[in-house]
């Protein structure tokens, strides 16, 4: 019949081996409810509540800040020398997006209408809306460059039309008036007689059409049915691909809409988005691992060949007519007008730009893009998506309001798009998909961990616990007699009162 030291071993062993059990049945467990759990959140699904929500409306901080490049020696560069200028801003707005029009779709897509709303933001912003700057005239400069080949003739009657309305080649005006428009008689006139030979209508101003609008029809998928194409862009305004470009690969739209990707991210998988900003789809490329708040992200940022021509990287030459590498020419989805995309201050361009104005310092820090991602569930953590709008500048013969102006790329301004999880929606977050997680992977390693210092345990308890017989050297009989038991804790020689040793034996 077993002791109670023995009974007491059996129950810690079998107490030990359920946790060992247990935990070693989460370590398979956790990662299929985690991957449930990150897939119930991230698929678009009006039965997912706050994921939905968060998707639908993006209730996160985002910021548009503008910096705007005055001219400084406008009087100067109509004699042909070099560009002088220098950096104001920032003009900070917030930025809100919303989805509307949103309609489910019967081949697990949905469509919708992004608007986006922009607010300035005075105490975030180095300067007013009612700064006045001296500034590219885009409506000379830009329309000249437009109607360089038609007949001297009709240049002259542009030319006319300038001198007639006041149009100078460089304008001092607002910021306000710079970004969101103004009413120009000679805009209305230009497109009576030229109908769709300028990109601007009604008001003019660079981002006219970026507040209060938005871009377009996005049908994407929502991943019910596959969670590895969630996001994926299925159409835009009714098309599968574009008709800018000059290849079948230039014109595709990849990827997603630019606010979420797929979840389950590997570092060998780039982010490729449709821009209908850009005309065309992006790629951003994995650059190191990375945290934010406590979170893992993944780090990507823009390809040294993002912007390269055709001949430094071949893929890109449906995007062509190029010049030097560093900046790309958007005139085709801009009705013709000579803008072009670049980063910030040229950054990562060919140093040929940098050198043809004065004032511009590129610089990795400033003017690199980023995007951190969590790769478990596809949705960025923080970004700032940084561009510059850059114009094309030449004297046009016939048209003496260009005067002697050096051909070249002249930037105009550029922009940060930046967004960070925070507050309600990153404790959400964070407890739902971040802490629930790792809770449930460390308890997985305590219950084993726990068990098997159970089962080790009961395995020494028994030998903790032996019993000792005591035998008395009885010197009148020359024998050992059984007295009594002792535990170990005792010395293992003793002697009695009379002088008797009492030698310990081990049962």
């Amino acid at each position: 019949m077993a002791g109670p030291s023995n009974k007491k071993s059996i129950i810690l062993g079998v107490v030990g081996l359920l946790l060992v059990v247990f935990g070693a049945v989460l370590v398979f467990i956790v990662p299929v409810i985690v991957k449930q759990q990150v897939e119930k959140n991230v698929r678009i699904d009006p039965s997912s509540g706050f994921a939905y929500e968060m998707w639908r409306d993006l209730p996160v901080p985002f910021f548009m800040s503008i910096y705007i490049f005055e001219v400084v020696n406008s009087k100067e560069v109509l004699l042909g020398e070099k560009p002088r200028v220098e950096e104001r801003g920032p003009y900070v707005y917030r930025e809100r997006k919303q989805k509307t029009n949103i309609t489910f779709n019967d081949n697990a897509t949905v469509s919708f209408v992004e608007t986006r709303i922009l607010h300035f933001e005075p105490d975030m912003s180095a300067g007013s809306e009612e700064d006045f700057i001296v500034f590219p005239n885009i409506l000379v400069l830009g329309a000249s460059v437009m109607m360089k080949d038609l007949p001297v003739p009709l240049k002259w009657f542009i030319s006319g039309a300038f001198t007639t309305f006041g149009q100078e080649a460089f304008i001092n005006r607002t910021v306000k008036d710079l970004l969101w428009g103004y009413n120009e008689p000679f805009l209305d006139f230009v497109n009576a007689i030229l109908p769709g030979k300028l990109p601007f209508k009604g008001k003019f101003g660079l981002f006219a059409e970026f507040n209060n609008t938005n871009s377009g029809i996005f049908t994407v998928n929502t991943g019910v049915e596959d969670i590895s194409q969630v996001q994926m862009v299925d159409a835009w305004n009714g098309l599968t691909e574009v008709n800018f470009w000059n290849s079948e690969q230039a014109n595709m739209i990849n990827g997603t809409a630019g606010q979420m990707w797929p979840p389950f991210r590997t570092p060998d998988q780039p982010l490729e988005f449709y821009s209908p900003d850009a005309c065309r789809s992006l790629t951003l490329v994995y650059d190191k691992e990375d945290s934010y708040r406590g979170i893992p992200t993944y780090r990507y940022t823009a390809p040294n060949y993002l912007f390269a021509n055709g001949s430094d990287y071949p893929p890109n030459e449906g995007f062509c007519p190029c010049t030097a590498s560093g900046v790309m020419n958007v005139s085709a989805c801009r009705s013709g007008a000579p803008l072009f995309l670049s980063f910030p201050h040229f950054y990562n361009a060919d140093p040929g730009y940098v050198d043809a104005v004065d004032g511009l310092h590129p610089s990795e820090e400033l003017h690199s893009l980023f995007l951190d991602l969590h790769p478990l569930t596809g949705i960025p953590m923080n970004c700032s998506i940084k561009m510059q709008l850059s114009l094309l500048t030449m004297s046009v013969g016939g048209i003496p309001q260009t005067g002697k102006i050096k051909t070249g790329i002249l930037p105009l301004l550029w922009f940060s798009e930046s967004g960070y999880l925070d507050g309600p929606v990153y404790n959400t977050y964070y407890n739902t998909l971040i802490v629930l997680p790792i809770v449930m992977e460390y308890l997985q390693y305590i219950l084993i961990g726990l068990g098997l210092c159970f089962i080790l345990v009961a395995a020494v308890l028994p030998f903790l616990n032996q019993e000792k017989v005591i035998l008395f050297w009885n010197s009148n009989n020359k024998k050992f007699d059984e007295n009594l038991e002792i535990n170990k804790s005792q010395t293992e020689k003793l002697t009695s009162s009379n002088g008797t040793v009492l030698m310990e034996a081990k049962l």
